[in-house]
């Protein structure tokens, strides 16, 4: 009886600090806030890029009313009573869409400079990661993936509410996955009759999208496509055990990582099996002109499938790439930055053999890739794929995405913002809220100094975002996470 009543009282002193802590949360977000946070605000003089493929407008003033951009043109009078922000020589974007934006870490254990042991693990960054995407600009993301579903369900719930920091959410069930042991934290399907239920499952709990991964197989797929679409839901796929051509037959809406995963061309690939090459073989041979990419392409475009461009996750493994960002590197945790170092200084010193120069010649088809299917009529998406990499952190990998998809796929500035801004919300069926700077939509916007337009990299220099018309210092955001990204 002793034990139960100290149970007891110790979890009520438990819920009595939970209750105190929740009026905590919701007055803190002020101490993030920028300038006075008036519900009428004026930005004059900035520059635009609206998201929608046009080119920069200058010199433009903006109006923010409560949640909503209210107007947008030159010379506009601000009304009485409004905080006014005078920002020549800043421009003013859509808050990036990141459709493939975990809330995890993945965490190799006693990692060295020869490598690390099993198994990887995968805990939740639910407090550093959301302040780091917002920070950055990112005032939507889907997570494509989970592995505490409840959590990134909660996450969405208590932004949304107000009571935590970050962007929206739009969560992802825990990954489909057939029979593989590669992340022990996620559930084998047992058959398709299984993909079904699951599918039900979390649908029901408050998941908005479903993953499919590397070892499901066909029947599994189409079950869970299937039953998604029954409930108005959509499906993408990170996938290996089943080809992209597999995939666009059985109606599954969007395929994640680009063209780097599609293994319809890898040798001896089998039936429902994760070939060894996992793609690799696959990119090689499907050059931007070849029969083979044309054909998939035809067929990704004629099956309305989408594709989520994921380029930072894969420059990382090319030696000397990408070029360090103090800014990004400081949020990491002491052994995270040092497991990110013993890793990139692996690859550098590694000596060059024929995958090495297979990955750099994949890298260079994959973006040729990426180009070519939108000019032929695709819907290309933009996302990171944060993998405990320091190559490869919330936001920051969202902003250099942008960057590649200009310097190394070859779009233009508009159209790389239009990529990772409106085509992902149009994707989520948000358009009509969020993804381009236009009135009557959320003031979802991110200031940066400097002019993207005529130097990509600037889009780096984030100041402030706004969500929903709260206006966030970039800078205290991030300093509230600098060295935990990797603990929490």
């Amino acid at each position: 009886m002793r034990i139960k009543l100290a149970v007891y009282v110790s979890l009520s002193l438990f819920a009595c600090a939970a209750i105190a802590q929740r009026n905590v949360q919701a007055n803190n977000a002020e101490k993030y806030h920028y300038g006075k946070n008036l519900p009428v605000k004026v930005l004059n003089h900035v520059r635009v890029i609206d998201g929608t493929g046009a080119s920069a407008m200058e010199d433009q003033t903006i109006v923010v009313e409560g949640a909503k951009i209210a107007r947008i043109g030159k010379g506009i009078a601000p009304p009485e009573g409004s905080e006014v922000w005078n920002l020549e020589g800043y421009t003013v974007l859509p808050g990036l869409v990141g459709m493939h934006d975990h809330i995890y870490y993945l965490q190799r254990p006693n990692t060295d400079a020869s490598g690390s042991e099993g198994p990887t693990l995968l805990p939740q960054m639910t407090f550093s990661a959301p302040r780091m995407y917002l920070a950055n600009g990112v005032t939507t993301i889907r997570t494509a993936g989970s592995v505490e579903p409840y959590a990134d369900i909660n996450l969405r719930k208590l932004i949304d509410a107000g009571r935590l920091i970050g962007p929206h959410v739009e969560p992802t069930a825990p990954y489909l996955q057939g029979v593989s042991d590669i992340f022990m934290q996620m559930h084998t399907l047992r058959d398709s009759d299984d993909a079904t239920a699951f599918v039900n499952f979390w649908a029901a709990e408050g998941a908005t999208n479903f993953k499919a991964y590397m070892h499901i197989t066909r029947a599994e797929l189409g079950a869970a496509i299937k039953t998604a679409h029954n409930l108005h839901l959509k499906v993408t796929g990170h996938l290996c055990s089943v080809t992209y051509p597999e995939a666009a037959e059985l109606g599954i809406d969007n395929l994640e990582h680009g063209f780097f995963v599609n293994t319809q061309l890898d040798p001896g690939k089998q039936p429902d099996v994760c070939s060894p090459e996992t793609g690799s073989a696959t990119l090689a041979k499907m050059t931007p002109d070849s029969t083979e990419a044309s054909t998939l392409i035809k067929l990704l475009i004629d099956h309305h499938v989408a594709i989520t461009s994921t380029l930072p996750v894969f420059e990382a493994s090319l030696a000397s790439k990408p070029a360090l960002r103090p800014k990004a590197l400081s949020t990491l945790t002491p052994q995270a930055l040092e497991a990110y170092l013993y890793g990139r200084n692996r690859r550098n010193t590694a000596p060059e053999t024929t995958l090495t120069q297979r990955a750099a010649q994949n890298y260079k088809n994959e973006v040729q890739l990426e180009h070519k299917f939108v000019e032929s009529g695709g819907f290309l998406m933009a996302g990171l794929d944060p993998t405990g990499n320091g190559a490869t952190l919330p936001g920051f990998g969202d902003q250099h995405e942008v960057e590649l998809l200009v310097t190394d796929a070859g779009f233009t500035v508009p159209e790389a913002i239009k990529i990772a801004t409106l085509n992902g919300a149009t994707y989520l069926n948000l358009q009509s809220k969020t993804g381009s700077v236009q009135v009557g939509k959320n003031a979802d916007l991110m200031i940066v100094k400097g002019n993207p337009s005529k130097t990509i990299t600037d889009i780096e220099n984030v100041e402030v975002v706004l969500k929903d018309g709260v206006a966030y210092d970039s800078n205290k955001l991030l300093d509230s996470v600098k060295g935990r990204y990797g603990e929490y």
